[in-house]
């Protein structure tokens, strides 16, 4: 009876990484595809980095978070890192152009 649960646990926290990976994915291909239609020179007039730099930043996080999927837990600190990534330009730099284009909050 031990080794079935230790291998449900096993299994239970491989599903709960996994989620976390595809999440990770997911929420990097937004920021991503949000950052690429986005002009140029409205990252200046926010006033944060270049669309360059965003775009490096945005791929090489999503590459990272594909690159451990397979293997789920094994990359997590990349995970996380990407899942930052992904945050702040869709936290901070996308309300920025929100704001910019007169939008606001959706509060």
């Amino acid at each position: 009876m031990p080794e079935f649960a230790a291998v449900f646990a096993f299994d239970v926290r491989s599903y709960v990484f996994l989620i976390i990976t595809l999440g990770a994915a997911l929420l990097s291909v937004i920021a991503l595809t949000h950052c690429a239609v986005q002009k140029p020179d409205a990252f200046n007039a926010v006033g944060t980095l270049s669309k360059g730099a965003w775009l490096g930043i945005l791929a090489v996080s999503l590459a990272l978070t594909l690159l451990f999927v397979q293997r789920p837990g094994s990359g997590l600190i990349f995970t996380l890192v990407t899942i930052a990534a992904a945050l702040v330009y869709l936290l901070d730099v996308r309300t920025g152009f929100k704001e910019l284009r007169g939008g606001g909050s959706s509060y």
